[in-house]
Formats: structure tokens, sequence, C-alpha cells
């Protein structure tokens, strides 16, 4: 039996109809597995012991009465539990950065989902930039010429913050748009961080497709369809959810991913293909489990503890 510490934003919050954190929870509760929930913002390390307050938690598949609590205790992340999900949503920021040195400290004692180093060194858009041929034409630069130059010898393309998450912050600049310039200012007067700015691929009008990946295994796909002349597809910003199948070309991808996802234990990934084009590969806290389950029956959460339970077993 797995004692299960899960990292996340407030779960009375959540929607218990589309939250993949809430599906990995309530599969961790259905295997007899005790529950804790905290902060990332209660971490304390001391003496090279890692502590949080978390509170135990009984789940129920009740939208706005899900959740029980119990008494608030002082948990020894490196000693009382055996598991722990990091699965607090970005922005990927310094403090979700200080949060991953932490939870390094106890890993791979209590096994963190995923590794907290390799979180750290895979920021989702940067790290799909690794995979040679399998993007469109993109660039990843803070200076205004570097952008200028992309966006005149590439015409259409999005524009898009290199941390944000669930589209926040993305543009499209056609070939003629005189206002790249002006949203380089506005950025720079609120971040540091650079900016991403990519070709246009016109296929993400018949939808922005999720693959979820489990130890580097491909075990479904949902697609996200736009709104009626969107750009964005996030279900978080108008995006539809439908169903889609795996095509040769995601496989590929996939392929491609698998042996680096295996060696970074990166267990739970979810990554977003247009067209024949890897975008993001997404390690913080990847979504659409609910919705492949939905609409094809698979349960990704069931798929993801196997994994972790397997690597609990002593060898034979």
């Amino acid at each position: 039996m797995l004692k299960v510490a899960i990292q996340m934003d407030p779960i009375e919050g959540v929607d218990i109809r589309s939250d993949t954190t809430f599906m990995q929870a309530m599969a961790a509760q259905d295997r007899g597995f005790p529950l804790w929930v905290y902060d990332f913002r209660t971490l304390a390390l001391e003496d090279g012991s890692l502590f949080c307050r978390a509170r135990p938690v009984t789940l129920k598949p009740v939208q706005g009465d899900h959740v029980e609590f119990g008494e608030e205790v002082r948990l020894d992340l490196g000693n009382d539990v055996d598991v722990i999900l990091m699965r607090q949503d970005p922005p990927f920021d310094m403090a979700y950065v200080t949060a991953t040195y932490l939870l390094e400290t106890v890993h791979p004692r209590t096994l963190v989902v995923n590794d907290p180093t390799e979180v750290r060194s895979a920021p989702e858009k940067l790290f799909a930039t690794r995979f040679a041929g399998l993007q469109p034409p993109t660039l990843i630069s803070s200076d205004p010429v570097a952008l200028a130059d992309f966006h005149v010898r590439h015409g259409d393309v999005v524009l898009k913050p290199l941390h944000g998450a669930a589209g926040s912050g993305v543009v499209r600049l056609k070939a003629d748009d005189p206002n790249l310039e002006a949203l380089v200012e506005i950025h720079a007067t609120g971040s540091r961080d650079p900016l991403v700015i990519q070709k246009f691929i016109p296929a993400v009008e018949k939808g922005d497709k999720r693959i979820i990946l489990i130890d580097g295994e491909p075990v479904g796909a949902i697609n996200r369809v736009p709104a009626l002349g969107a750009v964005r597809s996030n279900l978080r910003v108008g995006g539809t959810a439908k169903p889609v199948e795996l095509t040769e070309r995601d496989r590929e991808i996939c392929a491609a991913l698998a042996p680096e996802l295996k060696r970074r234990g990166l267990i739970f990934v979810g990554i977003d293909v247009i067209g024949d084009y890897l975008t993001e590969i997404n390690v913080t806290s990847p979504t659409g489990a609910q919705q492949l389950k939905q609409f094809t029956g698979i349960d990704a959460a069931a798929l993801m503890w196997d994994v972790i339970e397997a690597r609990h077993i002593p060898s034979a």
C-alpha cells in the first residue's frame, strides 16, 4: 500500500468532471492508498528534512461535495509517504522552480512524479526544441530584432510567452501585421522571460491534439478544437474536446520522444501536436485524462499508477 501526498492547487476548487489531478487522486484512493494534499508554499526544509503542512483527504465523485478533510498534520515527505504527485499548475516561475529544488531533496527515496530535476530541466516549449525535425520553424528570444527578422522571413506567425500556460498570451500575427514591436514591448514591461515565435500552422483550425504518454508510451489522444475564428484551442480558453485517433505521424513523434522521457523519469506527460508538428511537451501538470476516458474508456490515471506501483515492487 502506497502512501501518497499530492502537491496541488486547492482541491476544493477543482471541477471533478474535467480535472486530471482529481482523477489521479481518485484512482489512488480506489487502490486503497492513503492520501494527503498540500500547498507547495508550506514546504519547509530543515537539517536535511523536508516537511509540509498537509491534510488527509477522502474523495467522492460529487461535484461541490467531493472532498472531506482530516486534521492538518506536519508531514515528513522523506519518511511518511512513498509517492509525491507534483501537480500544481504553472506559471513556471521561480517559486515553481524552487519547489523542484526542495522536492529534489527527497527524490527518489520518495518517488516524485514527475521527477523534479527533470521537470525543472524541461520547460515545456523549450524541451520540444531538442527533437530536430518535429517542430515547425521556431525562434525563442527576447531580442526584438531577432523576433522581427523571424516575422519577416516566415510571415504568418504565432507569438507566445515562453513560460505561459493554458493559452495565456498567445497571439497570431499575419505577415503584414505591424503590432509585433508593441507586443514585445508590452511583454517586456511585465517579464524578463523570452518569447516564442513560431510559424503559424493552418491545421490548428482542425484542432490541437493532446497525446498522453505514460512512461514514454502513448496511451491515447483527444483533439482540442478552437472556437470559430480563434487560434487558441486550450480547453480553458474556449476550445472544445473531441475524440481523435493517433496517426502514423503522431506515433512517429511519440517514438522519437520515448527514450528521453523514460530516461528522465517523466512518467505522466502530455504532448501537443498540430497537424504534423510537435509544439509542446507538457511535464508540469498535464491535462486531458478525463476527456480521454470519456471518449475512449482509456484510464490514463490507472495506467500511471500501474507504472508507479511496479517501481515499488522489489525485483524477483
